[in-house]
């Protein structure tokens, strides 16, 4: 039988449990104390009503939160894309076509290579409460490059999602529907044992509504789950072709109608918005307060990648959210945990309830407010991942 742990003395437990409160969604518990089980959660409430367990831990008047769940990162690349920053912070905009820089490190690279940097980046993210994951691959762009990125992240993470259709790389820039065929055939079959999702750049530069439309509907074919790059630089079809396809999230959501807005608040595709992206790019900020008050479902997540968004900080993206995207710091703590998870479509992480994995931060602060009111601090000073402390 596993053993038993009670964390106690928390100034306060974000649990994400609404049956905890019917006007706090965050289902805060003041003077709190949470048990953990095994890799499971086994209690949460007050701590002066906490059962005994085997082992003791005080969290000294902290604050506890559930592990940060990361639905959106592109870690299988190689090399970076500092000079493309400089120039960009310089005045050049950000396009699509930066994309094919990565692609031609990548392929020069070796598995170990692009193993060694996908865990270097994996441990900067733990350190900072990051527990859940999902990763793409994107930047092979070949049968072979794909698969073996699909390969290597599944060796990390359950949440892997494959992007063949990131860009039309330069081989078939004179034939795009060579490409669509190729993404949609042969390097589906190759890539699809190793992921749970597909995913498509739906972006003028990258691939139109039709080419996705075909793109994810092979792959929900072959069991894949949609997810799609939505609406980021420009208006575009993106989101309504996610709606339609109960894609399990729409990510970027940056330039929306008011359409969109209503077919994200009606469906049940997830708006994940990445503010590292417009950060990096100096471009305009998604309007989470529209989203919220339209009733969509909002995700925050990190889009760490090498060109517009080198990132892997939730709390970093969460204080962006808050100052320029007009989330409240629980709405965009909520978004960071439970958010991600719902467009990961889980509900055993982002939150801290009996039967939930046991994954969960301690702050060196009293509440997650801190998260937004210290931006740039790092705050986060144990992780335990699966009831086990890992940091």
């Amino acid at each position: 039988m596993s053993s038993s742990t009670v964390i106690t003395n928390i100034a306060t437990l974000i649990t994400n449990d609404p049956s905890l409160s019917d006007t706090d969604p965050l289902g805060t518990v003041r003077n709190a104390a949470v048990v953990l089980e095994g890799d499971r959660v086994a209690w949460t409430g007050e701590a002066s009503k906490a059962p005994a367990t085997d082992n003791r831990v005080d969290a000294g008047g902290r604050a506890v939160i559930p592990g940060f769940v990361d639905s959106h990162s592109h870690l299988v690349f190689a090399g970076d894309r500092t000079e493309e920053f400089h120039a960009r912070m310089s005045g050049r905009p950000y396009g699509a076509g930066g994309i094919r820089t990565t692609v031609a490190a990548t392929r020069a690279a070796t598995d170990a290579e692009l193993e060694a940097n996908l865990t270097r980046y994996l441990r900067e993210a733990l350190r900072q409460g990051t527990t859940t994951f999902e990763t793409k691959s994107g930047y092979g762009l070949t049968v072979e490059d794909e698969a073996r990125a699909l390969r290597i992240a599944a060796a990390h993470t359950d949440e892997v999602t494959f992007l063949g259709a990131h860009v039309v790389p330069p081989e078939f820039a004179e034939d795009p529907a060579a490409y669509v065929a190729l993404v949609t055939g042969e390097m589906l079959d190759a890539c699809a044992p190793h992921a749970r999702w597909i995913d498509v750049f739906c972006e003028k530069g990258a691939f139109d509504g039709d080419q996705a439309r075909a793109i994810l509907t092979a792959g929900r074919a072959r069991g894949l789950r949609p997810r799609v790059h939505a609406n980021q630089l420009t208006y575009g079809p993106g989101v309504q072709l996610a709606v339609e396809l109960d894609a399990a999230s729409a990510d970027h959501c940056t330039h929306l109608t008011d359409a969109d807005v209503d077919a994200l608040a009606q469906g049940g595709t997830v708006a994940t918005l990445l503010p590292g992206a417009e950060f990096s790019t100096r471009a305009q900020w998604p309007d989470a307060r529209r989203l919220l008050d339209a009733g969509a479902t909002v995700a925050l997540s990190t889009d760490c990648n090498p060109g517009s968004s080198f990132t892997s900080s939730m709390p970093f993206c969460l204080a962006l959210a808050v100052r320029d995207m007009g989330m409240t710091p629980d709405e965009a703590l909520w978004s960071a945990t439970a958010g991600g998870a719902r467009a990961l479509r889980r509900d055993d992480v982002g939150r801290l309830a009996p039967g939930a994995y046991a994954d969960l931060a301690v702050l060196d602060a009293p509440s997650h407010v801190h998260l937004a009111y210290r931006p740039g601090v790092p705050l986060v000073t144990e992780v335990w991942h699966r009831g086990v402390r890992v940091n």
